[in-house]
């Protein structure tokens, strides 16, 4: 059994736990937790709930210490601090920050001789596999990734914590002319903000100064910046009433030629359509989790991600019955 540790217990921390639980091979040892570990009632039976900042005392029975918090100001802080001590995983998802979290990680995890596995998810993560490849495939193309309509976990953490917010839900749109000019396989040029709009439903304290929050979210750097953004205002009650759940999906399309004068079109497509983002999200940082720790077992160290990860250390089944059953 391999033993997980959650830190954090958010819509992702929750969901991993549910994921833990369908997975045979792994068991939850503990949630780590910034509240008072006495107030956080969790699903699974033996496990425990403890303070983060006790976290060391349990160094010896954690395989496996998966981070849940969010890509904003968790965990590159987080990731780097935790790799000293233990293999960890988690799904920052910041893409464009990603080189300077992996050099920050890699540093850390080589010090202490641990792997660090980062930007597990559907995006970065899945998605990013896909486009990895179908461009070794279709060398003579190009990539197109669409998401939504759907919740980003990332992006309304981030509107959550611009002072003066209560609560937020952030929509990713894709724009629907831009989605079939990717299938059509005449390689459209498409910008930022061709593909897609953002959509955010905003919950303000009381007297808040609603144009500066509108103001910092529309101008916020790698989050809104670059796309056509529309902010409403709502109440917390209408929030929770038409915004409740947290839908995601979306589509990474290749377009390619081959043929000796390129004269064949191509064109590869891979989708998710999620009723849960986050549950989806910690289903991939479990199986992550099982890479994660048999990286470690052979004696890798350092920073990875899922492009350093063989495919078939994401699997429960053994090389024999992945040869028997899907290959």
């Amino acid at each position: 059994m391999i033993r997980i540790g959650i830190v954090g217990y958010g819509n992702l921390g929750k969901g991993l736990e549910c994921a833990i639980a369908q997975n045979a091979d792994l068991a939850l040892f503990g949630v780590f937790t910034r509240r008072n570990p006495k107030d956080l009632k969790i699903i699974t039976e033996g496990a425990g709930v403890y303070s983060v900042d006790d976290i060391l005392k349990y160094k010896e029975e954690i395989d496996v210490l998966v981070l849940c918090g969010g890509s904003a100001t968790d965990l590159p802080t987080q990731t780097p601090l935790y790799a000293k001590d233990f293999t960890v995983v988690d799904s920052f998802d910041t893409h464009a920050k990603i080189p300077a979290h992996f050099a920050a990680v890699d540093a850390a995890a080589k010090e202490s001789g641990n792997i660090a596995l980062i930007s597990c998810g559907w995006d970065p993560g899945m998605f990013s596999i896909n486009r990895l490849y179908a461009g070794a495939i279709l060398p003579d193309g190009k990539d197109y990734t669409f998401w939504g309509r759907g919740v980003s976990q990332g992006h309304s953490d981030a509107i959550r914590r611009i002072e003066g917010v209560l609560d937020a839900k952030q929509y990713t749109v894709p724009v629907e002319a831009a989605l079939e000019g990717a299938r059509s396989g005449k390689n459209p040029e498409l910008g930022t903000r061709d593909k897609h709009t953002r959509e955010c439903f905003v919950v303000a304290a009381e007297g808040a100064d609603k144009a500066k929050i509108e103001e910092t979210i529309k101008t916020m750097p790698h989050y809104f910046d670059e796309y056509n953004t529309t902010v409403n205002f709502i109440s917390a009650e209408e929030l929770k009433r038409e915004h409740s759940g947290i839908p995601h999906g979306g589509f990474v399309i290749r377009c390619g030629k081959t043929g000796k004068n390129g004269e064949n079109s191509n064109i590869i497509e891979y989708s998710l359509k999620l009723d849960s983002n986050p549950e989806f999200t910690s289903s991939v940082l479990a199986a992550c989790a099982r890479a994660a720790y048999r990286m470690k077992s052979e004696g890798m160290k350092g920073c990875k991600t899922l492009f350093d990860v063989p495919p078939a250390y994401l699997s429960p089944l053994s090389a024999e019955e992945l040869r028997k059953n899907l290959l």
